[in-house]
């Protein structure tokens, strides 16, 4: 008897993993929709939208689904607002500006964004 019961804990905890798998995954479907829809709207009016699908080119959405999901977020800001620094960017994202700056730093490395510096300020923003 007491082997069934831990077989069938076992299962329960097993079926609990999948289920949180699953969330993640349904997660980053709908984030994928958001971007196809936002590409298709892009090209019904594209005299508008042309700057900012021009934006997302290096940032294209199998790019943003290759990145982990907390430099995701980074470069879905960056897309947003065009160009910020580490500190307008954390404020989107509710993390602090250190941890911001190392992300955006990172994604400057892989090559997806660029950065400059203006006197005291660095922006990261993606070259068109």
């Amino acid at each position: 008897m007491t082997t069934r019961r831990s077989g069938v804990k076992d299962s329960s905890v097993a079926l609990e993993k999948v289920l949180k798998e699953l969330v993640q995954i349904s997660s980053k479907i709908d984030r994928v929709i958001e971007m196809e829809e936002k590409i298709l709207r892009s090209v019904a009016e594209p005299k508008m939208e042309q700057e900012k699908e021009e934006e997302l080119g290096a940032l294209d959405v199998m790019t943003l689904l290759s990145l982990p999901d907390h430099l995701r977020k980074s470069a879905m800001v960056i897309c947003k607002v065009g160009g910020a620094t580490a500190s307008e960017v954390a404020r989107e994202t509710g993390r602090a500006r250190a941890v911001e700056s190392g992300y955006l730093n990172q994604l400057v490395t892989m090559g997806h964004i660029k950065r400059r510096r203006e006197g005291r300020k660095v922006y990261f923003y993606i070259e068109k």
